[in-house]
């Protein structure tokens, strides 16, 4: 019941911001703060599943599906915290029902993967910090999307339909720009808390997840020095921020996947 809850308040908030972005004439209608609304009431719900799914007598359970759930949940509440004060409700027409699907997910399968109790406070920062820095690219690279797509419309000289909803194309520019900064930083803070309190970040089973995060690392950090000495914007940021995106995303769950489902 609670899962079947969670997901209709998810898809239901994606919905209302899907039909006030693509119709204009329904903004009256549904309100901005009813999808608002609705949106964190599921990740409240979503919550109290994370709680019951993660947290056992042994430790804390982060198996592939558990922390794709995890992950989403954080992903959810930035974007609806960020909402408050910027215009990125947007981004909610793709990630909400991702969350949906994640939770879906995590109901249907399930892998074990214990955070013992006894783990120390650093690897437990190390792992929270990250999944942070995990959730901040992922809204990243869904705001380059929609701004890749603006762009193209300007350009083309197609400014009706749904463009006239969004902010203007420097203030999206900006907040993507912001995005990828914070999980840059929260990125150096998960590499460098790695090598700081794991025993061995080069370890066999985690040597390709280490190679993998540093060149994420890299490609970012050469992103936002493209984007302060030349002014990287449009096509070229899309490209190395979705780049960096899918680098990152194969360091945590494509190594987490071969690990816990293919080798298991």
């Amino acid at each position: 019941m609670l899962t079947s809850f969670t997901i209709t308040a998810y898809l239901l908030s994606g919905l209302i911001f899907g039909v006030r972005l693509f119709s204009s004439r329904s903004v009256r209608l549904l309100p901005r703060s009813a999808g608002l609304a609705i949106g964190f009431a599921g990740v409240v719900l979503h919550a109290l599943l994370l709680w019951s799914n993660l947290v056992s007598g042994t430790g804390v359970n982060l198996g592939f599906f558990n922390a794709f759930s995890l992950i989403a949940w954080t992903i959810t509440l930035l974007l609806l915290l960020s909402a408050l004060s910027k215009p990125v409700e947007n981004l909610g027409i793709v990630l909400l029902p991702m969350a949906a699907l994640a939770i879906l997910l995590e109901t249907r399968f399930s892998s074990i993967h214990l955070l013992n109790e006894d783990a120390s406070l650093g690897l437990t920062v190390h792992v929270l910090v990250s999944m942070l820095a995990y959730s901040l690219f992922t809204l990243a690279s869904v705001q380059s999307i929609l701004l890749a797509i603006q762009d193209h419309q300007l350009h083309h000289r197609h400014p009706g339909g749904f463009i006239r909803a969004l902010p203007p194309l420097q203030t999206m520019e900006s907040l993507l720009f912001e995005m990828i900064g914070a999980g840059f930083f929260l990125l150096t803070l998960a590499l460098g808390s790695g090598f700081l309190f794991l025993d061995d970040m080069f370890a066999q089973r985690l040597v390709h997840k280490t190679v993998l995060s540093i060149t994420a690392w890299i490609v970012f950090g050469m992103l936002l020095w493209g984007r302060y000495r030349f002014g990287w914007r449009g096509q070229k940021a899309l490209i190395w921020t979705l780049s960096g995106f899918v680098v990152l995303m194969l360091a945590y769950f494509g190594s987490k996947a071969v690990i816990e489902l293919v080798l298991a």
